[in-house]
């Protein structure tokens, strides 16, 4: 009997196909590279390593800033509705609102897609979205990873991470050795969920039936507030911010402020959005929306009230911060007034 010689195309992995995907990251790479001088070697995508020449960019004493993130369980419902255009602008979302948190530009990014089997247009579709983010983040998307993984993923499933690097100038790195008493708490508005709290989203959804207008509200990309934090930080106007991912609002905020100073925060001041309301309906308490969710805040500045004016002149109506709170000298760690009007 003629034996069945195997092979690692039987064994679930087209290395053909991941061949033509790399060829296409490559020509959107490409199209996407504005300063290419930054950029060295004969091609951005491909290569073992890439390589991003920082002796150009103009930023006295520089620090690099890196992080990496995910989308979560967000990936789970984007399978669900089969929509995969946007899940790549939260994936850079994550990381790049990461970055401005320090004061941080960011300048590149990588991405990690793990896959059961790959499906060319199913992944063209994640890539796309996350050239997007980078472009409304103006970072490059210098190289990356996808690997097929069949008995680790089923076929259909897949997962995302993200990896991101920027770069400031010590001196006006934000965090809370900047914060001083009497700073204003400033939230600017959230543009959904974003990209936590779906483990909980998912279990609510199970039991009701979903309209398309619901879906797409579910699967709204997270707001990338890199343009506006950049331009405030390069003036002076932000002492420390936060990105309100998860753990909630007050969670986040209390990773930029020093423990010799109180949060103090009026819930009735936040601006809840629609969803929130409707999610609030599902017979979930104010606690576990406060530690679950952004509640309608993505991300906080604190800031001198001298300066509050002045930085919301940076923000379109649609996102402009508004003050929930302030610091004070040190009584407790936090400190909450009235509740949340849904």
């Amino acid at each position: 009997m003629k034996k069945i010689q195997n092979n690692y195309k039987k064994s679930g992995v087209n290395i053909s196909l991941a061949n033509k995907l790399v060829k296409h990251i490559s020509s959107l790479s490409k199209k996407g590279v504005k300063k290419k001088k930054k950029i060295l070697g004969e091609s951005v995508i491909g290569g073992f390593g890439s390589v991003f020449d920082i002796s150009k960019i103009n930023i006295p004493d520089p620090v690099i800033v890196s992080c990496t993130d995910g989308v979560g369980t967000k990936i789970e419902l984007a399978n669900k509705f089969k929509k995969f255009d946007t899940i790549g602008i939260d994936l850079v979302a994550m990381c790049v609102n990461d970055l401005v948190v320090q004061g941080a530009k960011p300048l590149f990014f990588l991405d990690y897609i793990a896959v059961g089997k790959l499906d060319l247009k199913k992944t063209k579709k994640i890539l796309g979205g996350i050239f997007k983010g980078c472009k409304i983040s103006e970072c490059e998307l210098i190289g990356g990873e996808t690997a097929e993984m069949p008995g680790v993923y089923s076929n259909n499933k897949f997962d995302l991470a993200g990896f991101s690097v920027g770069i400031a100038s010590k001196a006006k790195l934000l965090g809370k050795h900047k914060v001083q008493n009497n700073d204003i708490v400033l939230a600017i508005p959230s543009n959904g969920i974003h990209s936590n709290g779906y483990s909980l989203v998912r279990s609510v959804i199970k039991k009701i039936s979903i309209k398309k207008k619901l879906k797409n509200i579910l699967l709204r990309p997270t707001k990338i507030y890199v343009k506006e934090v950049l331009k405030l930080t390069n003036k002076n106007l932000i002492n420390s911010a936060a990105h309100v991912t998860g753990g909630g609002l007050i969670e986040n905020l209390l990773r930029s402020i020093p423990f010799n100073l109180t949060l103090n925060i009026d819930l009735s001041k936040i601006k809840t959005g629609e969803i929130f309301r409707w999610l609030k309906r599902q017979n979930i308490s104010d606690a576990e929306m406060l530690k679950t969710f952004n509640c309608g805040v993505g991300f906080c500045l604190i800031v001198n009230k001298k300066n509050v004016n002045r930085v919301k002149k940076f923000f379109p109506k649609k996102f402009r911060p508004y003050e929930i709170g302030f610091i004070s000298k040190k009584r407790f760690r936090v400190k909450l007034f009235n509740d949340f009007k849904w």
